[in-house]
Formats: C-alpha cells, sequence, structure tokens
C-alpha cells in the first residue's frame, strides 16, 4: 500500500471509464444543421447568381434587338441617315462620267460635252462645254475647241477634270461617220428644230419642228451653225440628238455594248467597248424614266469659269469645285487664217508656239488681201508688235480693233503671207 505522502501511483490504481455525454447526439445535429443551412446558403446564391446573368443576357438581347431595329430603319442619331439628314448634312454622291468629243470628219467643228450619271439621285445630266473655255493641258494654256484638235485625248479629259474638279472616267471619241451609224442602229432621233438648217443653200435638210431624223440628217443637225450663231446654239442641236439616242438606247449593259460594237470604232484605252456600253445603259435607263437634262456651261468673255457658275452648275451637276487657268502671265493669241491657203494657219500656229505664245485658237475666215495683228486693249499693243515681227508681218499692219473674247491678240492672216 502507498505510504502516507508518496506522490507516486501505480497504472493500475486508476480506470478509464468512457463516460456517455447526454448531450452528443445534440451535437452531432447540430453540426449536421449547420452544414445543411451552409450547404442551402450556397445554393440559393448559385441560383440567384443564375438568375442574374439570365437577366443580363435577357436585356443585353433587348438592347441588341432594338438597336437592329433602328439601324435597320435608319434611325440611329449617330450614324448618316435620319438624324444627319434632319441636321441637313450633305450626304457625298457617286458619279459616272465620261467626256465626249463629237468631231466633223469634213471640216473642223469640234463639239464636247459631259455625260453624267449620278448614280444616287438617278438623274442623268449632258453638259454642254463650249469651245471658248480656258484649259490647261500639256501644251499650255488654250480653249477646249483648240485642245481638241491638237491635245491627245487623256490631256484634254485630265486638263477639263482639273478645272471643273471632276472625275472623268474615260473619253469617248465620236466622228460624224460613227454618229451617223449610231443614230440608225438606234432607229432615228426625235428632235424639236427652232428653225429650219439650210446645207450650201438648199434646200433645208431639217425642216422646223418636231420630226425623227435618221443617221445622215442627224449629222447635219449636229454640226450646223449660222454665222450669227453662238456655240451654244449649235451645242444645243448636238445635245437634242444624244438625248435622242438615251431615249432609244438599249438599257441592259449587254444589248448596249452590242451596239457600241456594231459601231466597229476605235475605243479609246481609257473607255473600252464594255465600259462605255454599261454607262450608256445606266445613261439610258434615266433618260427613258425621264430624269435626264441638258445644260450649257456658262462661260464668261475671257473663256473662264465665274464664281457663280462653279457654285451652282458645276457643283449641282458634277459636286466639283472650279479651278480657272491663271491668264494673267502669258498673252493669248488667236489666228484667224483668211490667206486661201491650206496650210498658213497651221504653220502660223506652230511658229507662234514656238516662240512662246499661247494660242488659244485658230479657225478659217474670208479671205483678205493684207495680213494684220490686232490688239484689244493699249496694254497689249507691244504684244502684238512683238507677235508681228515673230510672223514677219510689219509693224505698220499693227493696230487696235476688237478681238475675240477669249484673246487679248489676233492674227489675220492675208493673201500676201508666204509661208
Amino acid at each position: 500500500a502507498p505510504r502516507e505522502g508518496d506522490d507516486d501511483y501505480q497504472t493500475e490504481q486508476f480506470a478509464f471509464v468512457e463516460e456517455q455525454n447526454e448531450n452528443s447526439e445534440e451535437v452531432i445535429d447540430w453540426l449536421k444543421f449547420t452544414e445543411s443551412r451552409t450547404e442551402r446558403r450556397e445554393d440559393a446564391k448559385r441560383r440567384g447568381r443564375g438568375r442574374r446573368n439570365l437577366l443580363v443576357v435577357a436585356l443585353v438581347l433587348a438592347v441588341l434587338g432594338g438597336a437592329g431595329y433602328l439601324w435597320a430603319g435608319d434611325r440611329l442619331p449617330f450614324l448618316s441617315g435620319g438624324a444627319d439628314e434632319e441636321e441637313g448634312e450633305v450626304v457625298a454622291e457617286s458619279r459616272d462620267v465620261i467626256i465626249l468629243h463629237l468631231r466633223e470628219t469634213s471640216g473642223d467643228t469640234t463639239s464636247t460635252v459631259l455625260l453624267v450619271a449620278n448614280e444616287t439621285t438617278g438623274e442623268a445630266t449632258t453638259l454642254l462645254l463650249p469651245n471658248s473655255l480656258v484649259v490647261s493641258p500639256d501644251g499650255g494654256t488654250t480653249t477646249l475647241g483648240q485642245a481638241v484638235q491638237d491635245e491627245g485625248a487623256a490631256s484634254v479629259r485630265d486638263a477639263v477634270g482639273t478645272l471643273l474638279g471632276a472625275e472623268i472616267k474615260g473619253t469617248w471619241r465620236l466622228d460624224t461617220p460613227y454618229l451617223e451609224n449610231l443614230v440608225d442602229l438606234v432607229g432615228g432621233v426625235p428632235v424639236d428644230s427652232a428653225t429650219p438648217v439650210p446645207v450650201d443653200d438648199e434646200e433645208p435638210v431639217v425642216e422646223a419642228g418636231e420630226q425623227t431624223l435618221d443617221g445622215r440628217r442627224a449629222i447635219t443637225y449636229s454640226v450646223y451653225r449660222a454665222d450669227d450663231e453662238p456655240q451654244s446654239a449649235q451645242l444645243d442641236r448636238f445635245a437634242q440628238v444624244m438625248a435622242g439616242v438615251l431615249g432609244k438606247m438599249p438599257t441592259s449593259e449587254e444589248s448596249s455594248r452590242q451596239v457600241v460594237e456594231n459601231l466597229a470604232q476605235i475605243a479609246d484605252p481609257s473607255l473600252s467597248e464594255g465600259e462605255l456600253g454599261a454607262s450608256l445603259a445606266q445613261l439610258a435607263v434615266m433618260a427613258q424614266d425621264g430624269s435626264h437634262t441638258s445644260i450649257v456651261l456658262p462661260v464668261e468673255e475671257d473663256g473662264t469659269v465665274s464664281d457663280e457658275t462653279a457654285d451652282s452648275v458645276v457643283m449641282a451637276v458634277l459636286g466639283g469645285a472650279v479651278s480657272n487657268a491663271d491668264m494673267s502671265g502669258n498673252p493669248r493669241i488667236a489666228v484667224r487664217d483668211a490667206s486661201g491657203s491650206e496650210s498658213a494657219g497651221e504653220s502660223v500656229g506652230i511658229a507662234l508656239v514656238n516662240g512662246g505664245w499661247t494660242v488659244v485658237d485658230s479657225k478659217k475666215a474670208d479671205a483678205v488681201a493684207a495680213s494684220e495683228v490686232r490688239y484689244g486693249a493699249e496694254p497689249f499693243r507691244e504684244t502684238a508688235l512683238e507677235v508681228a515681227r515673230t510672223l514677219g508681218i510689219p509693224e505698220d499692219q499693227v493696230t487696235e480693233a476688237d478681238t475675240p473674247g477669249n484673246a487679248d491678240v489676233a492674227v489675220f492672216i492675208g493673201e500676201d503671207y508666204a509661208d
């Protein structure tokens, strides 16, 4: 037996009894309840997140659907369309532009027009360009009529495009025999002639009034110009013929191309037969829908385009901005061949160009015996004297007199001039 006061104990002195805790079941139940509640909370959170996600998706789909509806109706304020149009903003217009030169094979008549198809508005316009229009092709500043005779097609096309601020797709050179074929291919053209059109004092080929012209008479009508008529009258007649052609041209590209091919003309490199056919078909659709007009480009006496014309006609028809040639530094010379010679006018023009002058015009005139150099105003007197010296014309044959509106000095070559 242990001694009193002895703190050492033996193992067998203790008995370990497993006590039953009457609350242990309750603790287990509490733990299970707590765990179940936590899981339920997590499930609830997951379900809540799911519902929120579905709601967000639904809202996104609703927004996208509404935006799509507004876009389809062109009602979105930040896109071109409804709001912009209400504010009056100008929408860029798409145009197809061809420059057309009519050239008389039996004479020196040239006529130039721009065939404009506004693809945005569905309107076609024939813009008539007077020969007195001042342009600046590669050969220097001159008139459109002279440039068509002296310069290449590309040079003239670029010069007109630069002047009027327009992109011209290609050149169509239509010599009078091809115009005759074209009119006959479409079955004749209707015109309304203000006056009879005579030829060499014979009976009028084209009577006054409404009528349909075949190819031969269409040529006569297109190139004729009376002595007292402005060129705009002749251009108007040509415009009537072209309007008649567009009114009868096939409206399908394939059929229109076949008409062009049947002309059997050599196409300009800038405009193939297929491209020309497609452009004419497009113009024909507009013309036959009643959306075609012909307009003469107003030109000032000095051959320039006024600001008013630039703001109205040029901007409305071509969407362009005019850049008139600077004529202040180089006097303009016009040549009138009254010598009765076939080559005098050409040789005088060459001599003047080689001498550094700008020849803006060269035409035949009624024969006169003595050559003459005219200047329109005193500031050009010295220029006229130098021109006379260049050509070997006596200085006493230099006078102050009227000159053509597009020229500062005019040279009249008489029968006394030796080439």
